[in-house]
């Protein structure tokens, strides 16, 4: 046992004899077993302990066990109690859950306390197994076959190379005594069902059922590291991320993958999207565009585009409207980065025809000129035309998504639209031959919420 735990150790990577290791000690036979293990290889073991106050007596119990059991092996030995009751009803967790965030909380605290290197808990091979089979119950993806990890951020787990049969076994050799938790006796909990009642049954078509679902959560620990390099593969080459912070995914690149729904759940988790939402977009991808989906854990959404997801964030309400006084060249304070110039029209005047530089008849402008986003109903005659034209066919027409017209500024001269900022002026507006100043105003996308 001591070796085999040991080559586990040395294997995983797991501890190491230069700091102490914060052990979970809850006084039954899986912690009694680590405990002592891991004091016999030579560890520097702080003993922890939690009392839930769940169990009445039983808990007080476990607390007098646990401290005398560390004094006996001259083991240091902490111990806190919790109202776990009060806190699973004051943040609406279930009691399990409750007890875990208390516990590894309390952990962490204890393990910053004495500068440790980890926190060994006592998960064996049969939890993992247990862990395995619930998650399968449930439905879950390759993620959750793969059973209990070794380690996870600075949680270790020595025994999972062992049963709990092999454990109580050499508990018995070394006369060691341990506690037994009432409720483990319970089939009330799912675990307990699958530990007491299915886990038996399989061993009835093969008695060594244990060891053959470790070896296969081993295989599909290997093919999840496989998986998941195949995923992060697919993000960096087909996720391209635009100067306006949104992100955009090939529709044509998702259907050539070998398993295109899951590298698509894959992507979208990573936003917020849960695996609901992410077959109903799976299932639009040859679908018409438009549609748009709201990730539940996260700000982003998802619009259904032609050729592409597009994955952005919603923008923040801007109710407000930036006035610009006549004659005020300082622009600083606006939301987008613009320059103001009133400039004579004479001969040698020319015309700037980017879609960056609007360029307005000087006179036809009434000030203050207003900067704005889009609403609804709004119009303009765009240049060069006569008829008005409404500003959500415009967009329509130009194939603008949902966050581009999220993003659009309009400059407007009272309820008129004199420019649509960056794209298109308002004919109205336009100089003529009888102009005599034109008003110049410079776009530049650097810096710009836009």
């Amino acid at each position: 046992m001591i070796h085999k735990v040991q080559t586990y150790i040395e294997t995983n990577h797991l501890l190491t004899f230069e700091k102490p290791v914060i052990v979970g000690f809850s006084g039954g036979g899986d912690s009694v077993s680590l405990l002592y293990i891991l004091n016999r290889l030579g560890y520097k073991c702080i003993a922890a302990h939690c009392n839930f106050h769940l169990r009445e007596e039983e808990s007080d119990r476990d607390e007098n066990f646990c401290q005398k059991f560390a004094e006996k092996h001259n083991i240091i030995f902490e111990k806190i109690s919790f109202d776990t009751k009060s806190y699973a009803k004051k943040t609406h967790v279930s009691i399990e859950m409750a007890a875990r965030d208390l516990r590894y909380n309390w952990f962490e605290l204890i393990r910053e306390k004495y500068n440790a290197q980890a926190i060994a808990v006592a998960h064996h091979r049969d939890d993992s197994n247990e862990t395995m089979l619930l998650n399968m119950i449930r439905g879950t993806g390759i993620r959750g076959l793969s059973g209990i990890r070794p380690k996870n951020g600075y949680v270790v787990r020595p025994l999972l190379c062992v049963g709990r049969n092999d454990l109580i076994e050499y508990l018995k050799a070394k006369h060691l005594s341990y506690i037994t938790d009432s409720s483990n006796l319970s089939d009330e909990y799912v675990r307990n069902f699958i530990r007491l009642r299915l886990i038996p049954l399989m061993e009835e078509v093969n008695p060594s059922v244990g060891t053959a679902l470790a070896r296969t959560a081993e295989h599909l620990a290997d093919a999840e590291k496989i998986y998941v390099q195949t995923v992060e593969n697919a993000k960096k080459s087909f996720i391209q991320k635009t100067d306006d912070n949104e992100f955009r995914i090939s529709i044509n690149e998702i259907m050539r993958q070998p398993a295109p729904r899951s590298i698509l759940y894959e992507i979208l988790r990573s936003f917020g999207f849960t695996r609901q939402i992410s077959e109903e977009i799976f299932r639009i991808l040859t679908g018409e565009s438009g549609k748009v989906f709201n990730a539940p854990g996260s700000d982003f959404k998802l619009l259904k585009d032609r050729d592409y997801f597009i994955i952005y964030k919603q923008p923040e309400k801007t109710p407000e409207i930036y006035k610009i006084e006549e004659n005020n060249t300082d622009c600083s304070n606006l939301p987008i980065n613009i320059s103001i110039h009133k400039i004579k029209v004479d001969s040698s005047f020319e015309i700037d025809r980017s879609s960056y530089t609007g360029t307005f008849d000087y006179d036809k402008i009434n000030y203050p000129l207003l900067l704005r986003k889009w609403k609804s109903g709004d119009w303009f005659i765009p240049f060069g035309m006569k008829g008005r034209k409404k500003l959500s066919d415009y967009f329509s027409d130009h194939k603008f998504s949902i966050p581009e017209k999220n993003k659009t500024w309009l400059l407007c001269c009272g309820e008129d639209i004199i420019w649509i900022v960056g794209k298109r002026i308002d004919n109205r507006f336009r100089i003529d031959n009888d102009t005599k100043y034109a008003l110049i105003i410079n776009f530049s996308q650097k810096n710009s919420n836009i």
